[in-house]
């Protein structure tokens, strides 16, 4: 598959008042041309700023981007200059963000700001932009696109307000969409209405999607491939069957294990003992490693690099050293 968005060693930190936190420590992996990528983990692992410094998004100060790269056909993204970057944006890539009604400006239509952003991107006059925009609103199926086209956030549903975010970000055709937990705070109907008109558009349209979720059920549905990240490091990736038949890593085992199984007793899930560690005061050796039931005494000591395994998986377990492809 060819490769349309590489990262490097991605790092993103914030300053505060406590000392600089690495939210982003390293990252990096790769999205291919029409692939769909999960990008799994508690809250606070990271997965959002990922997102944000590949769009080069996050707030500076009290963030800012300290190392890597984040290469989009061959141009390093946190190179370019704003102006040019600000091109790319839209164009090139989109990002849908999980809340809806604080991502959409409450005092314009829904189809204005859709309009807006088609005209500013694609340099098209207002009576071409304002059709381009209804036939988004009918491409993303809200119900009477142009009655529609003249109503306000708050005068639609969650549902109907996200799908107006995805219409949104896909009105110039991107190359690579981020979706950023896009069915969260949605009932589980609407949630399954948005998960498979995102798995049509991207059928339709042929794009890549970089999918942030915390539910792995989405995952198993949407995703080619499977990036799980904890405490701002990768520690897996693998093809999503074999992520579910066989996690190469105990925090994946974890999230697996937690997972509701349909027909079972009605008994208490599986949890992970112990919180996410603070990213003032990262532990020594594995980050993971006190909370994980294979912990050992090396595991407290070294941190364990990103082994690479059969298949195409990776994992940052030392358990994995001498099982490298």
């Amino acid at each position: 598959m060819d490769t349309l968005l590489e990262i490097k060693g991605l790092t993103t930190e914030f300053a505060t008042d406590e000392g600089v936190a690495r939210a982003v420590d390293g990252v990096g992996f790769v999205i291919g041309k029409g692939e769909t990528v999960g990008l799994v983990g508690e809250s606070g692992c990271g997965k959002s700023v990922t997102a944000l410094s590949i769009m080069r998004l996050v707030q500076d100060p009290p963030g800012r981007i300290t190392a890597g790269s984040v290469m989009l056909d061959g141009t390093d993204l946190l190179k370019i200059p704003e102006k040019q970057m600000r091109r790319v944006r839209g164009n090139d890539i989109s990002i849908v963000f999980q809340e809806p009604l604080s991502s959409l400006n409450p005092v314009f239509t829904c189809g204005e700001q859709i309009r807006e952003t088609i005209a500013l991107h694609q340099k098209m006059g207002r009576r071409e932009s304002r059709r381009k925009a209804v036939e988004m609103l009918r491409l993303v199926r809200i119900p009477d696109p142009e009655k529609r086209y003249g109503s306000y956030p708050h005068q639609m549903s969650g549902g109907m307000r996200q799908r107006v975010m995805i219409a949104m970000a896909l009105s110039c055709q991107p190359r690579l969409l981020i979706a950023d937990e896009p069915s969260t705070a949605l009932d589980v109907s609407v949630q399954a209405q948005i998960i498979e008109l995102l798995l049509d558009l991207k059928e339709k349209m042929g794009m890549s999607v970089l999918l942030i979720t915390h539910d792995l059920a989405v995952v198993a549905q949407m995703a080619d491939r499977v990036i799980v990240m904890y405490a701002g490091v990768v520690v897996e990736q693998a093809p999503i069957d074999s992520l579910f038949s066989d996690p190469a890593h105990p925090y994946t085992e974890g999230l697996m294990a937690s997972i509701p199984k349909l027909g079972a007793r009605l008994e208490r899930l599986p949890v992970i003992p112990g919180n996410v560690p603070d990213p003032l005061n990262l532990p020594a050796g594995c980050r993971f490693s006190d909370r994980c039931p294979k912990s050992m005494e090396r595991c407290l000591k070294l941190e364990p690099p990103l082994f690479s395994l059969a298949g195409g998986r990776m994992s940052r377990c030392w358990l994995r050293e001498g099982a490298e492809k």
